[in-house]
């Protein structure tokens, strides 16, 4: 079984910004696979599907992204798996905008959520799929950055990311090795 963590803000004014960019390609998992975020466990939105007869687990934090790990450590516990079976969906400032990365483990890098993820499950050997934001031309504060909402005239760049991150998400889940897929999606 595979658990999927979309990392973003819960909250609707968040619902467009570059930090929920792992939100949105959860969702995007979600609708590949006709299922919907029916409940709340674990400090988390929750919906379930099968992947070649495997349960899979898609799950959006609602926590906030600087506290996503306590969500991630409860929802490992509980659908009693590892960090093997765990891929991470969120954005990345270290990347061009719009290119998705994938690696099979790493550190959190200038990322907060990813941060607290790798704190609570006490691992960096989880497979995460990178979402890049960074614009050359805008020229403010990450912070201030992050949490801003995507301009319009980029708005596809993002929306075609996220839908190739799930789908990389979805191969990995299919039992693809990580490899094969970033050789794939990276990019």
């Amino acid at each position: 079984m595979y658990v999927i963590v979309g990392l973003g803000n819960p909250e609707e004014k968040y619902l467009k910004t570059f930090h929920n960019m792992g939100y949105i390609a959860a969702g995007d998992v979600a609708d590949k696979l006709g299922v919907k975020f029916k409940k709340k466990e674990c400090e988390a939105f929750v919906a379930e599907a099968n992947i070649n007869g495997e349960k899979v687990i898609i799950a959006r934090p609602v926590t906030y992204m600087n506290a996503s790990g306590r969500a991630v450590k409860q929802l490992l516990a509980k659908y009693k798996t590892d960090e093997n079976h765990l891929i991470v969906l969120y954005d990345d400032y270290d990347i061009p905008k719009g290119s998705v990365r994938i690696r099979p483990c790493g550190s959190a890098g200038t990322h907060n959520g990813m941060r607290s993820v790798i704190a609570e499950t006490g691992t960096q050997n989880f497979a995460r799929i990178r979402i890049g934001i960074r614009d050359p031309e805008v020229n403010i504060p990450i912070i201030n950055y992050v949490l801003s909402e995507v301009r319009k005239e980029d708005y596809q760049l993002f929306i075609s990311a996220c839908g190739r991150a799930a789908e990389a998400a979805i191969a990995i889940a299919s039992g693809n090795p990580v490899e094969n897929v970033m050789t794939k999606f990276n990019g």
